[in-house]
């Protein structure tokens, strides 16, 4: 900001840098809330029950930070272009030796929780063939859609992420689980005809197994896909800035961009991520990573705020 200032002066239209809270929901169970209050999807009655691990509500930590409700509703309707910079969060570009990540879309995300019932009964007395174990119809859902997910093909990603089996003890056949299931693609229609199959497959596998099923889709969300004017402009700025070291791709990960892009023209650039790692704390970029993509924003906002 401050070098577009002192060498191109005031700027046709404004720039504003946000810092937007909660986009990951990982201190409290809501999602996108920073960038959900810009266009009224944000409701007071989503969050002001809610709490953190350490039982810290939502509505007394905002306080403390100095923040509160809206006192009006209010829909910005002037904004030109909105542009996220983000760590790719994964291993494409640094594996493929790119500098940029020019983002084309963010994946729709559908989440399960499925809970399969069959009988615990005695580990010692109870003849395989007599068995109603639910952590092998479990494996059996795992294997065959890791299977299928993987003859279909990425951008496809599927995974099984919190499984519970009771009574969980050594000497108990399984007699209940309960699992997750996150599936996610960039195109909507393939993503729809997968989770048919995820859901096929539970049916499936819990009847022939003699079991009942429980089949709870609690997420469901669309593909963003990113606006193809603003693409071209990145491109334009990752060949000036960086050569043929871009790479068009998907978003794999939820970003605030997939809210803005419903209302405003979006965009995003990614740059790598050392080893792939992120959410944790060995999550790191190089420094000449990071020039880059700021050399690469800098020209994608003088384009923005500083032409006709």
């Amino acid at each position: 900001m401050k070098y577009l200032k002192e060498k191109h002066g005031q700027p046709l239209r404004t720039i504003e840098v946000l810092s937007l809270a909660e986009e990951e929901g990982s201190r409290f169970p809501y999602t996108f809330w920073g960038s959900k209050n810009f266009f009224n999807l944000a409701k007071k009655s989503d969050v002001e029950t809610i709490e953190d691990a350490d039982g810290i509500k939502f509505e007394d930590a905002m306080h403390e930070s100095g923040f509160d409700y809206r006192k009006t509703d209010h829909v910005r309707d002037d904004i030109k272009a909105f542009v996220e910079v983000h760590i790719e969060q994964g291993k494409v570009l640094e594996a493929e030796n790119k500098a940029i990540g020019v983002v084309t879309g963010i994946v729709g995300q559908k989440r399960y929780t499925i809970n399969l019932k069959g009988e615990a009964n005695h580990a010692g007395t109870t003849p395989m063939s007599l068995r109603r174990d639910t952590v092998v119809a479990y494996s059996e859902i795992v294997t065959d859609l890791t299977k299928r997910a993987r003859e279909i093909g990425e951008p496809l990603v599927l995974t099984f992420g919190h499984v519970t089996p009771v009574p969980n003890t050594v000497n108990v056949v399984p007699g209940e689980i309960t699992f997750s299931i996150d599936c996610r693609h960039i195109d909507q229609q393939l993503l729809n005809n997968f989770a048919k199959e995820i859901e096929d497959k539970v049916k499936a596998v819990a009847e022939t197994n003699n079991m009942t099923y429980d089949i709870n889709l609690w997420m469901d969300e669309a593909p963003s896909l990113m606006d193809k004017e603003i693409i071209k402009i990145i491109e334009q700025a990752a060949k000036a800035n960086v050569g043929d070291s871009y790479k068009l791709m998907p978003s794999g990960a939820g970003h605030d961009a997939q809210i803005f892009a419903d209302f405003v023209p979006t965009a995003m650039l990614f740059v790598p991520s050392i080893g792939g790692i992120s959410h944790n704390t060995n999550e790191e970029t190089k420094i000449e990573d990071l020039v880059k993509g700021i050399e690469v924003l800098k020209d994608v906002l003088f384009e923005l705020a500083y032409k006709e």
